[in-house]
């Protein structure tokens, strides 16, 4: 079956690029969902797709990551990957509606669980604000916070992959932007400016015409001001994001033996553990009576059928009692969430794919049910 994409916000949905695109799934917040129906409507994407993967920002309410890790230690299921992104609101979605494009194509969940790390490092997600003084998830200097009281002062901000600041105006350093051929996405708020349409988009020698978005609810949160223009520079093509993923060597993980790229499993979070085979360790070949290495390097007495999971006995997981969500006493699953790293030998790096790169045949999409 399918892998189904869910998301935590309906914020990270944007309008399919074509109509092969899967829809993604909208869970409700815990404010507006109690336990017992969260627990519902997951069982249902599990029992309908096969597997389920969840992408939730860093920057969502804590409420919401306890919400999820509860909802899969209840359902004891190996089948929910929760997978955690740094990038803004904007680029958030743009990374969440590749995935669904990716999902209708033959790759297996763990490949694509463990593909958000990949593309994220090749989306250019920035915004341009009236001011920085309120900006604390991209390094502001002192001088930068300083003409931010100047009148009229823009800054033009990215935030990924690689972090700039520049004060929009005369004499402005350029944005290092993408050496491959985009698309840009951009989300006004309450700043009246032209600015990306007018320098960033020759600049960055963007492809086709600009699109536009509504403006994500939580991006002046996350960007500390209202007065701000979002935007996000991407891979537009299925042809090309397919190339992509395909061409980084796929691992087995030595935990729950789910294929992977990169160096940590998408599903488990156990890190990629280099010459180690399935067969030769892991949770696989504890069912057979051999042992595992465990998180940190040590080795443990691989699991046997039906044996729970406590902190000694895998990469993802947390002890019993661990508080739930409202305060129900569940054995939690700790997060995929981890820091982008570095990605497994034979990745392209960003900036792999020039504007002559020859694209392949667009594989056929295979529309969710």
């Amino acid at each position: 079956m399918a892998t189904a994409i869910a998301v935590t916000s309906a914020d990270l949905v944007l309008p399919p690029t074509d109509p092969g695109t899967p829809h993604a799934a909208v869970l409700p917040a815990p404010g507006t969902q109690p336990l017992d129906a969260s627990l519902a409507d997951m069982q249902q994407l599990l029992a309908r797709y096969g597997h389920v993967v969840v992408v939730c920002p860093t920057s969502a309410p804590a409420a919401v990551e306890r919400r999820l890790l509860a909802v899969r230690a209840l359902l004891e299921s190996d089948r929910i990957a929760l997978v955690r992104t740094d990038l803004p609101p904007l680029g958030a979605a743009v990374l969440v509606r590749q995935l669904r494009q990716l999902a209708g194509c033959d790759f297996s969940p763990g490949v694509l669980a463990s593909a958000a790390r990949l593309l994220a490092h090749y989306i250019y997600a920035g915004a341009v604000l009236g001011s920085v003084s309120r900006l604390d998830r991209v390094p502001v200097s002192l001088g930068s916070h300083l003409k931010s009281w100047l009148p009229g002062a823009h800054f033009a901000v990215l935030a990924g992959p690689t972090p700039q600041i520049t004060r929009v105006g005369t004499g402005e350093k350029p944005l290092a932007g993408p050496e491959f051929t985009t698309e840009l996405l951009l989300a006004r708020g309450q700043l009246q400016t032209d600015w990306p349409t007018t320098t960033l988009v020759p600049r960055w020698r963007i492809q086709g015409a600009t699109q536009e978005a509504p403006l994500p609810e939580t991006s002046p949160g996350w960007w500390g001001t209202g007065k701000l223009v979002e935007f996000a520079a991407y891979l537009p093509d299925l042809s090309v994001l397919y190339q992509l993923v395909s061409s980084v060597r796929r691992e087995t993980c030595h935990w729950c033996t789910m294929d992977l790229i990169g160096d940590r499993c998408g599903f488990c979070a156990a890190p990629l553990t280099v010459g180690t085979a399935p067969e030769a360790g892991g949770r696989g070949a504890g069912e057979a009576g051999g042992r595992a290495v465990g998180d940190g390097g040590h080795d443990v007495r691989a699991l046997g059928p039906g044996a729970p999971r406590t902190a000694s006995h895998g990469p993802g997981a947390l002890g019993p009692g661990t508080p739930g969500v409202g305060g129900e006493s569940t054995r939690v699953l700790r997060s995929g969430a981890h820091a982008p790293g570095a990605l497994a030998p034979g990745a392209p790096a960003p900036g792999a794919l020039g504007p002559g790169t020859p694209r392949p045949a667009t594989p056929a999409p295979r529309a969710l049910p």
